[in-house]
């Protein structure tokens, strides 16, 4: 490593050395620069040593330098509440892949800090652990709109039986208005979603009818289309919003036909390029 790279982050006001981790990691994504790469590395591993907001603004990055080595100074940061960089040392957790960060994780889901918060319940749903799914559940009931919606992307990512319950379960008995986020991550289980929903779009609540053709585009799937169709030509229900489900069933016919575009450019590009 050449010294120069690690005297860069402990010398100089805050401003030039936070300029200096930028560049490091300029370095290392662009030419994956192994002196940069090291100095990160150092960063990460005696952090106590340096200013928290050089911390945070590599793990902001911290794929560019991940490193199965940096395990134990990360699960370490995860519960310094002294050093208070909590919320970035789970990024790097779920940046590395560091599944020995998940109970730690877990603890972190009621803390007082939201950004504390968000990046644990992101993380969660990046390790992909399954048997986490009963303590995020809970969150979908959360007040704060934007934990909902963090929570529902987390359980969508896991996937399985067991996060596909929770969200449908939050879908058929909603306790919010508005749950758009629901309807995009239940479409993310197609095919098996599938049935359910069709069924769903015949609801006698117009509020699920809408949310379940916001749900029927976002599969992209061709069997969603005569529901869509017929619910577009005449279904005058009104949500609870003030929402009618035809224009729901409308808007979802055009997102659906979108994802059938970008599929089909997206199979068309590899035979192109050969």
């Amino acid at each position: 490593m050449n010294p120069a790279d690690l005297q860069g982050l402990r010398s100089g006001d805050l401003a030039t050395r936070e300029a200096h981790v930028h560049d490091l990691l300029d370095r290392a994504r662009e030419h994956g620069d192994e002196s940069a790469i090291a100095a990160l590395h150092v960063l990460v591993r005696d952090y106590r040593d340096f200013h928290r907001s050089l911390y945070s603004r590599a793990l902001n990055q911290a794929a560019v330098f991940a490193d199965a080595g940096l395990q134990e100074p990360l699960l370490a940061a995860l519960g310094d509440t002294r050093y208070n960089c909590q919320a970035w040392a789970a990024k790097g957790c779920a940046a590395m892949d560091i599944r020995a960060a998940v109970p730690q994780l877990l603890t972190l889901l009621d803390h007082a800090q939201w950004i504390v918060q968000d990046e644990a319940v992101t993380a969660l749903g990046r390790l992909g652990d399954a048997t986490v799914v009963p303590a995020l559940r809970p969150l979908l009931g959360d007040q704060a709109d934007w934990l909902r919606q963090r929570t529902a992307d987390a359980l969508a990512r896991i996937g399985g039986a067991e996060a596909l319950e929770a969200l449908w379960d939050e879908f058929e008995h909603r306790r919010f208005p508005r749950i758009g986020y629901l309807a995009s991550t239940l479409a993310l289980f197609t095919p098996e979603v599938l049935p359910r929903l069709l069924a769903a779009a015949d609801s006698p609540d117009p509020d699920q009818r809408y949310w379940a053709a916001v749900a029927l585009g976002s599969t992209g799937d061709d069997q969603a289309v005569p529901t869509l169709e017929r619910l577009m030509a005449g279904d005058r229900g009104v949500t609870v919003f003030d929402g009618e489900v035809r224009t729901a069933a409308k808007k979802a016919l055009r997102t659906l036909r979108r994802i059938q575009a970008a599929i089909t450019e997206r199979e068309k590009t590899p035979s192109s390029g050969q």
